[in-house]
């Protein structure tokens, strides 16, 4: 990751893991960042893999070139820094409070600019099973777009620009 790795980084051990033996097995790790270079996809997924899982459950969302019928150019993204990494904590404690065999998480996203078809953020998620790991996936991202204040404006072709709301988010006029 960049210089702004300080936000995010590794969050203290969630406790150790016992086996289907009763064995020790590595700590569960939550790793929140976020970056003004592009996203490693290959990093992100790395970073959720376990021996002890036979899933890693990925949501990777990018930048398209079209919306409402306007071509865009690319997005910018700015962030609340530190509210995000509060923000994301929460999420993570609360994905594993849901899916409780939930391994590690890795949510990682982008600041700054964002050319179309880049990825603006990327989710990996691993578990036993691939079902918890898919369900968690797709509630990490649901629950990021609703709490985590960060902000996309899309550039269009023309150069105009327009600051979109998620619907999702609590303080939304959308919503």
């Amino acid at each position: 990751m960049s210089s702004r790795e300080e936000v995010g980084g590794v969050m203290p051990e969630m406790g150790m893991a016992m086996g289907e033996m009763g064995e020790a097995m590595e700590p569960r790790r939550d790793l929140i960042g976020l970056s003004s270079e592009p996203l490693s996809i290959e990093r992100v997924y790395s970073s959720a893999l376990s021996p002890s899982c036979g899933a890693v459950a990925l949501f990777i969302g990018t930048t398209r070139e079209h919306f409402e019928g306007r071509r865009v150019i690319r997005l910018e993204y700015e962030a609340y820094e530190a509210m995000v990494q509060s923000e994301l904590s929460a999420v993570c404690l609360d994905i594993r409070a849901r899916w409780p065999m939930v391994k590690h998480i890795c949510i990682q996203h982008r600041l700054g600019l964002v050319p179309v078809a880049e990825a603006s953020v990327a989710i990996a998620i691993s578990s036993p099973h691939r079902c918890d790991a898919q369900e968690a996936v797709r509630y990490c991202i649901d629950a990021l777009k609703a709490s985590a204040p960060i902000w996309k404006k899309e550039v269009y072709e023309s150069e105009d620009s327009k600051w979109k709301e998620n619907p999702e988010c609590g303080w939304s006029s959308n919503g």
